[in-house]
C-alpha cells in the first residue's frame, strides 16, 4: 500500500471536511477549441485562435519578441511557462475529472470547486461574436467535462460582463439550461474614452478606462446582480490588473504579477460598496479569489476611516466657503514672518475667492451610512476572500481585536492546483496546516478557513448548494446551528 500524503494524515486528523473553493482546471486546449467550433463554427474556432489575447498569452507570441521591441510597443511581459511539467500526473490531473476524483482524498479535499483556466479569457475578449460563443462554448465544455462527478468536483461558468444583458442571458442559459450552481464574473471591462476616439479616430481604442461595473459605469448592473440572487449564485471575481498602470514592466512578468489580483479584486469590492450594491442586495454573498486577505484587511478599516473624516456632516471641516479670511489675516499678522506678512494682500485674496463645487460632494450618498459599524454588513458579511495555501497572512483572519467592530474577515481555501505556484498538489492541505502546527492558527478559525466560512458562502446564495454531495450533511449541521457570521 502506497504511503499516505502528507496532506492526507493531515485531514485524517481533522473533524471537519475540506473545501477547496478555488482549484483550476487546466483545459486541453485541443478539445476545448472543438467546443468552440461546436458552438460557433470552424472560422469561429480560429477567430479565438488569432484574437489578441490569446495570441499574447496562450500562444506566447510575446516570447518571440525582444525587449526593445516589447519598450517600443509599450507591451507589458505577460505570464509565460504557467502550468506545471514536470509533475506529469499533477498535469493530467487538472485536466482529467476522473483522475482528480480518485485523487481527492491523497489530496486531502473532500470536494473542490474548479475555474477556468485557458476559460478565464473568455469574459474578456474584445470582440462580442467572439467573446459570446466562446463563453457559451467554455460554460457547455465544463457542464459536460465534469457531469457525473459533482459530488465532490464542481466546475464554475463565466459570465462576460460588457452589457447587463449579455451578463444575465449567458448566466441564465448557464444554470437553467447547463446546471452550473457557480458563476465567475471580470472585476473590469476595459471601455473606449469617447473623446479620444472621437478626436483621434485613427488611434481608436488606443486609449481606454476600467469600468469597475458597480460604479460609474455607463450601464445598470442591478439586473445582474438580482440574476444571481434569483438563480442562487454567489458571484465570484476572479480578475487581474497585469498590464494596466503600474504592471507594466516590459521584461519581468513577477515583477507585474505581484499583487494584480489584490489590486483588482480591491477595486471590485470598493466599487460594491461605494456603488451601493450591498446596501441594495443585502443578500447578495460575493467571493474575490487568488488575492489573499491582506489588501481586504486594509480596505475595511480605510472604508471606515474615509467615512469617518469625509462624510458629509465631515466634510464641513474641509469646505473652502468656511473658511474666515479676517480671522485667518489676524493671525497671519501676530505670528508670521516680515516675509510672509509682505504677501498679505495675496494671502487674503487667495483664501478669498470663489472655488467651483463638485456637483456631487457626498462620496457615500449611494450607501446613506449614519454609523461606521454598518461598514460590517456593508463588507465585512456579504465578502468572502480566497486564499492559497502558503499565504502567511491567512493566520491573521480571526484576529478580531484588531478590526473595526471585532469584524472577522472571512476567508475561504483555494488551492490554486493547477497552475505554476503549486508544483506538487499533494503537499497543498498540508502546506495550509502548518500554521496551526506553528501555533498562529487555532484549529478553530483553521475550520473557519477550510469549511465553515465555505458554507456560510455558497449556501448563503443557495441553501440548496451542498444537497447531493459528500458534504452535505456537515453543511446542514453547521446551517443549524451556528448563526451567520
Amino acid at each position: 500500500m502506497a504511503k499516505a500524503s502528507r496532506s492526507a494524515r493531515v485531514r485524517s486528523r481533522l473533524k471537519h471536511p475540506v473545501i477547496d473553493v478555488d482549484g483550476h482546471v487546466v483545459e486541453l486546449t485541443p478539445v476545448y477549441v472543438d467546443y468552440i467550433a461546436k458552438v460557433g463554427g470552424h472560422e469561429m474556432a480560429e477567430r479565438y485562435l488569432n484574437s489578441p489575447l490569446v495570441k499574447s498569452s496562450y500562444q506566447q507570441s510575446l516570447l518571440g519578441t525582444t525587449i526593445d521591441e516589447r519598450r517600443d510597443g509599450g507591451s507589458a511581459m505577460t505570464s509565460w511557462w504557467f502550468n506545471p511539467t514536470k509533475n506529469s500526473l499533477d498535469r493530467v490531473t487538472s485536466a482529467v475529472p476522473r483522475l482528480l476524483y480518485e485523487r481527492l482524498d491523497e489530496l486531502g479535499f473532500d470536494m473542490t470547486i474548479l475555474y477556468p483556466s485557458e476559460g478565464l479569457y473568455a469574459m474578456t475578449i474584445a470582440d462580442a461574436e467572439v467573446r459570446q460563443a466562446v463563453c457559451r462554448a467554455y460554460n457547455t465544455f465544463a457542464a459536460e467535462t465534469f457531469d457525473g462527478y459533482a459530488d465532490r468536483i464542481l466546475s464554475v461558468a463565466v459570465v462576460p460582463m460588457h452589457t447587463p444583458e449579455e451578463a444575465v442571458a449567458e448566466l441564465e442559459y448557464a444554470v437553467n439550461t447547463l446546471g452550473h450552481k457557480l458563476a465567475v464574473f471580470p472585476c473590469h471591462v476595459s471601455r473606449p474614452v469617447p473623446r479620444f476616439d472621437r478626436e483621434h479616430p485613427d488611434v481608436a481604442g488606443a486609449v481606454t478606462r476600467m469600468d469597475m461595473l458597480a460604479l460609474d459605469s455607463e450601464y445598470d448592473y442591478d439586473p445582474v446582480w438580482q440574476a444571481c440572487l434569483d438563480l442562487g449564485i454567489a458571484p465570484g471575481f476572479h480578475g487581474g490588473s497585469q498590464g494596466v498602470g503600474l504592471r507594466r514592466s516590459i521584461s519581468n512578468f513577477v515583477f507585474n504579477h505581484i499583487g494584480n489580483a489584490a489590486a483588482s479584486n480591491e477595486a471590485m469590492a470598493k466599487a460594491l460598496v461605494l456603488g451601493g450594491v450591498t446596501r441594495r442586495f443585502p443578500g447578495l454573498r460575493c467571493s474575490f479569489l487568488e488575492g489573499g486577505a491582506n489588501w481586504a484587511y486594509g480596505l475595511y478599516s480605510d472604508l471606515i476611516g474615509h467615512w469617518e473624516k469625509r462624510n458629509v456632516n465631515a466634510l464641513e471641516n474641509l469646505d473652502p466657503s468656511n473658511i474666515d479670511p479676517d480671522a485667518l489675516m489676524r493671525l497671519v499678522e501676530e505670528y508670521a514672518s516680515d516675509g510672509v506678512r509682505a504677501k498679505a494682500d495675496a494671502i487674503r485674496a487667495y483664501f478669498s475667492r470663489e472655488l467651483p463645487r463638485p456637483d456631487t460632494y457626498d462620496d457615500f450618498t449611494r450607501i446613506a451610512v449614519e454609523d461606521p459599524a454598518e461598514f460590517c454588513d456593508l463588507f465585512a458579511r456579504p465578502f468572502f476572500f480566497g486564499c492559497e495555501a502558503d499565504d502567511p497572512m491567512n493566520a491573521h483572519a480571526a484576529n478580531t481585536q484588531v478590526n473595526p467592530f471585532d469584524a472577522r474577515i472571512q476567508i475561504v481555501f483555494g488551492s490554486d492546483i493547477g497552475h505554476w505556484d503549486v508544483p506538487d498538489m499533494n503537499e497543498v492541505l498540508a502546506e495550509a496546516y502548518e500554521p496551526v502546527e506553528r501555533g498562529v492558527m487555532s484549529e478553530d478559525a483553521f475550520e473557519d478557513f477550510m469549511f465553515r466560512n465555505a458554507v456560510r458562502l455558497y449556501a448563503g446564495a443557495n441553501p440548496d448548494f451542498f444537497r447531493g454531495t459528500i458534504v452535505e450533511g456537515a453543511a446542514q449541521t453547521l446551517l443549524e446551528g451556528q448563526p451567520e457570521g
